[in-house]
């Protein structure tokens, strides 16, 4: 059984940190991409930074330069820290695994920016 295990979110005011982290078990984690997407009240789910099983990775326009997408293969751990969050950033984030057609996701995690 697949399971992704988000953990770390929790309020922060504006200009603040935090670093989510994805506990993946029942996967063959080190070649599976792993992603972070988030979804705002009345949004749709938006790709926020992925990394490959190479170690490469990319992020949204809306993040670059402020958060950073890592993985420690030993762990089985995707991790996602969050630099500068503005109030935007307020979003419930989901823990994504992917490899060819299969695809898996975590139950979420909040995330709340504000003062």
């Amino acid at each position: 059984q697949v399971q992704l295990m988000e953990s770390g979110g929790g309020l922060v005011q504006p200009g603040g940190s935090l670093k989510l982290s994805c506990a993946a078990s029942g996967i063959r984690f080190s070649i599976y991409t792993m992603s972070w997407y988030r979804q705002a009240p009345g949004e749709q789910r938006e790709l926020v930074a992925t990394i490959r099983n190479g170690g490469s990775t990319n992020y949204a326009d809306s993040v670059k330069g402020r958060f950073t997408i890592s993985r420690d293969n030993a762990k089985n751990t995707v991790y996602l820290q969050m630099n500068s969050l503005k109030p935007e950033d307020t979003a419930v984030y989901y823990c994504n695994a992917g490899l060819a057609m299969k695809r898996y996701w975590g139950q979420g995690t909040q995330v709340t920016v504000s003062s």
